[in-house]
């Protein structure tokens, strides 16, 4: 199975690979097959990725951090991580945050990790047009994230299993859900390692899963906190100028997006994108980022009626958070444009990834540029 699994993505990549060098294909045509090359590579990406943790984690070579992360900005991370593929069965994933919840102390990257997996699991077992709910809750000292979805379920046969490497429910040759069975028992690793716990529950197949993840609360009076964030080992140690920072990129165009994430990711930071001045909005009100980067032109509600709007939120709700205005206007004109409207910092396109990085840089620093 493993061999079978690693192997499949490999077929369509190099198959439509040959099918487009021949050029026989339309516009329309090419992009589909585009389109399925990226999702197989992103696939086998995805495969080797959950080997390699697994392998760290067994050699106790998984580093993590320890500092106070919010868990509202994880959850809204890896939400939006799964958020095409749940566009694509047209999913809607819910969320029910209790106000007020603190901190943990861990990896806000390996933590986002956990909830990716288990919305990724979800959203993949989950009939088209259902609804997975994710909710976040204080129980005690403890932070209780569930993931719950409407999917097969589990039946009580397996249930002890489910987070046992390389185990699946299904492990015919003809099943129809792919992948290892890595993705559950990375999740139940990171959670342990961050001194918390993970149990599934099932009423059987067909009738769905809840997974509960409780982590213990940061203790806010505990003052070795920031003596343990300095010691641990960071990936970015080395050279990455936005290491951690989270930011909020917002353009209607996905190649945009991902260019400007591509570049942020590079140094460090830790990227959630949205799609619409809408989106971001929605995004702001559940949790915190440390910069906003934000398109101009987009339909429905510009980049300047959007940094307005979050203008006029109080300092808890994120209206301080610093911003930068990218655009194809060019002049003297925009830029104050821009500048009055709400922004720290105004950039024209094509971007130049250098001083992007240099603006951001800035703004986290407090600096002027």
């Amino acid at each position: 199975v493993l061999s079978h699994d690693l192997r499949t993505p490999r077929n369509p990549i190099l198959g439509l690979a040959r099918v487009l060098k021949t050029g026989r294909l339309d516009a329309t045509k090419t992009q589909e097959a585009v389109s399925i090359i990226e999702r197989n590579a992103q696939l086998q990406t995805q495969l080797i990725e959950d080997l390699l943790d697994i392998s760290r984690i067994l050699q106790g070579k998984l580093s993590l951090k320890h500092e106070p992360v919010h868990l509202e900005f994880v959850i809204t991370s890896a939400q939006e991580t799964v958020r095409l593929a749940a566009e694509a069965k047209q999913i809607e994933i819910s969320t029910e945050f209790e106000p007020q919840i603190g901190q943990v102390l861990g990896d806000a990257g390996r933590l986002q990790q956990v909830v990716w997996n288990l919305l990724t699991n979800a959203v993949k077992f989950t009939p088209a047009g259902g609804q997975v709910t994710v909710r976040l809750a204080k129980i005690n000292n403890q932070a209780q994230i569930q993931v719950i979805d409407p999917g097969r379920g589990i039946s009580p046969d397996f249930l002890p299993h489910v987070f046992e490497r390389f185990r699946q429910a299904d492990s015919s040759t003809t099943r129809k859900f792919g992948g290892l069975g890595l993705g559950l028992a990375i999740v139940r690793q990171l959670v342990e390692l961050h001194g918390g716990t993970i149990e599934a529950e099932s009423k059987g197949e067909g009738q769905g899963a809840t997974f509960t993840v409780m982590l213990p609360l940061l203790d806010t009076s505990d003052e070795s906190i920031a003596e343990t964030s300095d010691l641990v080992e960071s990936d970015c140690s080395q050279g990455c100028l936005l290491s951690d920072c989270r930011i909020l990129v917002v353009d209607d165009s996905p190649d945009s997006r991902e260019f400007v994430a591509f570049v942020l990711k590079q140094e460090g930071a830790i990227i959630t994108q949205a799609a619409s001045a809408l989106e971001a909005l929605e995004l702001l009100s559940h949790a915190q980022w440390d910069v906003l980067v934000s398109d101009i032109g987009m339909p429905e509600m510009n980049g300047y009626e959007l940094i307005q709007q979050i203008r006029a939120k109080s300092l808890e709700q994120g209206g301080q958070i610093p911003a930068i205005a990218l655009t194809a206007y060019t002049s003297d004109a925009d830029a104050q444009q821009a500048l009055q409207a709400g922004f720290g910092q105004h950039l024209a396109k094509p971007i130049d990834p250098d001083r992007l990085i240099q603006l951001v840089v800035n703004l986290v620093a407090g600096g002027s540029v």
